[in-house]
């Protein structure tokens, strides 16, 4: 009998959290077209989770560590694929911030070098996994965004600073193939167990457009697929399972408690919720994702969270007989963990206390459900949905062109409406992935490519990144437009 031909190789980092499982299933249920290599930490939880794979031909195992340049170079070494989807992320990202800085950006680097180390490198694609957290707080009018808007972290998360720091290694790398996928909040059956001070950081009246679990894994399977055209490359894509999945946080409260038979506003007090600085869109371009890669199985929103309760341990449902009284009373504490408790902040923080509700002030006139639900926002969501019609954030050129067809006028424009300059050289505009040199309105000097600074939304990699708030002005009315909440000319 003859063999079957395995056609590639696929490198997957994170395969033992919630996504890169799901992509690592997909990719092994298409065995005999890829041969699968995992790096792992050797921790007791990752060996139990990986053995029945240990034997597999079809799987490598590679035990070891993402800051560990030669763990990467092995894995990266004989790839096809390399699907970047390890690091730290919440709720650990929260307690280890300095560490989730350092983890994240260093394992970018280690992989862009390991990749740039290859012979065949220029045979070698790289997918990214971003975060929806880089494009920071989004709330009504500015709900509506995509790719190429502002990238810039709300403050205190640093997981959000790592994620667009590490996004533009991958980039400005020279990598010939590369991609960033922004990764949005998952849907998985696990997500009810959560209980975490990180909870209340979300503001009701906020928005996410979310991504199942079993979407996230096709796609990091279908990514792999001969069908991706060229062109799909070298771009950056919003991950999103659709418009049924756009919910406000407190739809999302509402829906998710009331399957285990709770109610929102009688087991949480509407104080304990932040009323900004997080982050969450729903956008305009997550479809466009889904164009290239089909990886939406389209289930209406509702069923998906029947199954997603369905697949609880059966004492979850004893939930609705727990009194409402006795639930808040368990859940009040998660309020006043140090440095992350809403809470703490109120008695203890006044600097997050102000990045998180305005000010002590603001705080105090939070008296009821009402002010805080999305409906309180009613003409602010009209404002920005028009007619029924979505805005677009203005990003300083026409963005219908190919940013390689702009000419050095063009980008002028666009440096100057981000309150700066471009400086060149003007003789390689056209060219893909060249970094050119800019400078803010501040006078830093950068580098970055056209495709970092138009198609992804980045900008000045010299000023603090933890305080965008404090340091951009109205002359850079890129950022500008989302933090006063309104589309600029």
């Amino acid at each position: 009998m003859k063999k079957t031909k395995i056609n590639k190789t696929v490198f997957l980092t994170g395969a033992t959290g919630n996504m890169g499982w799901a992509g690592f299933q997909e990719l092994y249920r298409r065995k005999g077209r890829f041969n699968i290599t995992l790096l792992a930490r050797p921790s007791k939880k990752n060996h139990r989770l990986l053995k029945p794979y240990e034997n597999d031909p079809s799987v490598r195992i590679i035990w070891g560590n993402l800051m560990n340049y030669d763990d990467v170079l092995s894995g990266v070494t004989g790839a096809d694929y390399v699907l970047h989807v390890g690091g730290m992320v919440s709720p650990q990202a929260d307690y280890y911030p300095e560490k989730t800085l350092e983890v994240n950006v260093k394992a970018a680097e280690n992989i862009v070098r390991a990749i740039l180390a290859q012979p065949d490198r220029d045979n070698i694609r790289a997918v990214y996994i971003g975060s929806v957290a880089q494009c920071g707080d989004r709330l009504p009018p500015v709900h509506w965004g995509r790719t190429g808007d502002p990238v810039y972290a709300s403050e205190y998360d640093k997981y959000s600073v790592s994620k667009c720091i590490a996004e533009k290694v991958f980039a400005d790398s020279g990598l010939k193939w590369w991609v960033s996928l922004r990764q949005s909040g998952i849907l998985y059956p696990a997500i009810v167990k959560k209980m975490d001070p990180i909870m209340f950081h979300v503001p009701v009246r906020g928005v996410l457009e979310w991504a199942t679990i079993e979407d996230s894994g096709r796609l990091l399977a279908n990514v792999c697929e001969s069908s991706v055209p060229d062109e799909f490359w070298n771009r950056f894509y919003n991950i999103g399972s659709g418009e049924q999945y756009r919910l406000t946080n407190y739809e999302f409260e509402r829906i998710l408690l009331g399957a285990l038979g709770l109610d929102i506003e009688k087991v949480f007090e509407p104080q304990w919720f932040a009323t900004r600085n997080f982050h969450g869109m729903w956008y305009l371009d997550s479809d466009v994702l889904d164009g290239y890669l089909h990886f939406r199985e389209n289930v209406p929103a509702d069923q998906y969270f029947k199954r997603l309760v369905s697949r609880l341990p059966w004492y979850y449902s004893l939930a609705r007989l727990v009194p409402a009284p006795i639930v808040k009373k368990f859940l009040k504490p998660l309020t006043e963990v140090r440095d992350l408790g809403s809470q703490y902040w109120v008695r203890h923080d006044p600097d997050r206390l102000a990045a998180y509700y305005g000010s002590m002030e603001e705080y105090r006139k939070i008296g009821s459900w009402e002010q805080v639900r999305p409906g309180y926002m009613e003409k602010d969501m009209e404002k920005a949905l028009g007619n029924g019609e979505a805005f677009f954030l203005n990003h300083g050129y026409d963005t219908s062109r190919s940013i390689y067809s702009l000419t050095l006028s063009e980008i002028e424009r666009a440096a100057e409406f981000r309150g700066g300059r471009f400086i060149g050289p003007a003789d390689r505009i056209g060219e893909k992935g060249v970094l050119f040199e800019w400078e803010c309105e501040h006078g830093h000097r950068f580098t970055a490519s056209l495709e970092y600074v138009l198609l992804g939304g980045g900008w000045c990699s010299v000023c603090d990144p933890d305080s965008v708030r404090t340091h951009v002005t109205p002359k850079n009315r890129f950022i500008w437009q989302v933090l006063s909440g309104q589309c600029l000319e």
